[in-house]
């Protein structure tokens, strides 16, 4: 890395003692006038020592990439450069960019060839937690590592003792640590996507993570992973969400206590460490009943911070956000079918249906399979208009459905209000679950509309939504 690199200025604080081992954290950047930014192939230690390392690809050569870190209002101007065999792409997931700008290659751009670059250009309008990634080969170049944190500071922060950034991946692993080939699996394809055997946090499995009695952090959780849902719970802590995808949301507790999220999705939160001296507090992913298994250890020390747990406001202050107006709002029915288990279909579309899955399309949005780059837009949309999309899921599989280009509000489940109306990028459908969402269309150019499941997107699962340019 050629640039200026510094520790953030708050979040890392004394905090720094605090961890076992500066490896466990990623490297952070800060914003500059222009830096470079490598895919790369790499080396990283994801099965402990005395295993071999695992051959990854990587952003600068550290896993994850470094967390790039800005404030609100600035300007990112990065020259992504690649060093691997085969093309690729940043898109940057939560941004709202301008289009040429969102780095999806054979759409907004030209794919990156190997030894090319590109100069990524915009303005950070809005503070929180986002992430870089590749959008072309994704379930292959995500699922080899190539992923990376992009924080936007509030220009008020709200008060903790620490800032951490929480990357989750998951590694579908050989026993000798290399990287199971078969990205393209049709049997993951028409499931759940590929899930990986092997889960780290920031490139490390199961890290031991020092924290004092009575701190207080904010933990910014960003699930990476190409498939793997996460329930994330603290054991007798009391997470407060006080943001999702970024967006900041009235401070709650998560429902039954445990933080729920998707692939490409995230989830602020506080956490007062209110174990106890010497407490040692597994974090569990409880997503799949029959596999629950640690993920992490706070490990509280002995010597308290504090007396008790601080009394400090969690409310962050909204974005700068369009709103949508509902009474005016265009009305779109989007119906999610394919994999196995899954309602077809029936009527004018099922023939077509039937025919792209012997080409190997397995998953179909309103009965046609695409890669989100070819064919007629699935809306098209006057600039300004509000958009409202009401989408079921007729799969036996959970879906997370992002939005590029824009963020929109989740309106309702099955039918009922959401209690939070919260703003998010990408939303968690479960098998047979109906959901609306709003946005407001002020962003002209073509936006894909997808599974976050990589594999579901590469089979089928992906739509175009066209904003027109002209008022």
């Amino acid at each position: 890395m050629t640039h200026r690199t510094s520790l953030s200025r708050r979040g890392f604080l004394a905090g720094a003692a605090a961890l076992s081992g500066a490896a466990f954290l990623p490297k952070v950047v800060a914003a500059g006038p222009q830096f470079e930014l490598t895919a790369m192939r790499a080396q990283a230690q994801l099965l402990a020592p005395p295993r071999l390392a695992t051959p990854v690809w990587s952003y600068g050569g550290g896993l994850p990439g470094p967390v790039l870190r800005f404030k609100q209002g600035d300007r990112l101007s990065l020259r992504a450069r690649n060093d691997l065999d085969r093309p690729t792409s940043i898109h940057w997931h939560g941004l709202r960019v301008p289009n040429a700008m969102d780095g999806v290659a054979h759409l907004t751009q030209p794919p990156i060839g190997p030894g090319e670059d590109f100069l990524y250009e915009f303005d950070l309008p809005d503070a929180g937690t986002y992430w870089y990634h590749p959008h072309m080969g994704g379930a292959e170049q995500v699922g080899r590592g190539l992923t990376g944190a992009l924080i936007v500071e509030e220009e008020t922060p709200i008060r903790v003792d620490r800032d951490l950034v929480w990357m989750l991946q998951d590694w579908r692993l050989e026993p000798s640590g290399e990287i199971v080939p078969g990205f393209d699996s049709p049997h993951d394809a028409m499931h759940g996507g590929r899930i990986g055997n092997h889960v780290t946090l920031n490139g490390q499995p199961m890290p031991r993570i020092e924290i004092a009695p009575n701190e207080r952090l904010r933990i910014r959780i960003i699930n990476a992973a190409t498939a793997r849902i996460f329930a994330l719970d603290f054991g007798p802590l009391a997470p407060t969400v006080v943001a999702l995808d970024g967006q900041p949301v009235a401070p709650h507790a998560p429902e039954g206590g445990v933080v729920l999220i998707g692939p490409g999705m995230r989830a602020d939160i506080v956490l007062d460490a209110s174990g106890g001296a010497g407490a040692a507090v597994p974090v569990r992913d409880l997503f799949r009943p029959d596999g629950a298994y640690d993920l992490a250890t706070l490990a509280h020390g002995d010597t308290p911070l504090r007396a008790n747990a601080p009394d400090w406001d969690m409310a962050l202050a909204p974005n700068p956000l369009p709103e949508p107006n509902l009474t005016a709002a265009t009305r779109h029915e989007v119906v999610f079918n394919g994999g196995m288990m899954g309602q077809m279909m029936m009527g004018d579309e099922a023939p077509a249906m039937t025919e792209q899955m012997r080409q190997g399309r397995m998953w179909f949005v309103n009965g046609r399979a695409s890669d989100g780059h070819d064919g007629p837009p699935l809306i098209e949309a006057k600039r300004g208009s509000t958009q409202l999309i009401a989408m079921e899921n007729r799969t036996g599989w959970w879906h997370p459905i992002h939005l590029h280009g824009h963020v929109f509000r989740v309106i309702s489940r099955d039918g009922k209000p959401t209690m939070h109306r919260e703003w998010r990028d990408t939303v968690l459908m479960a098998p047979e679950e109906r959901v609306e969402i709003a946005f407001r269309a002020n962003n002209p150019g073509d936006w894909m509309l997808h599974c976050h499941v990589l594999a579901h997107q590469s089979a089928g699962m992906a739509a175009l939504i066209r904003v027109a340019d002209a008022a």
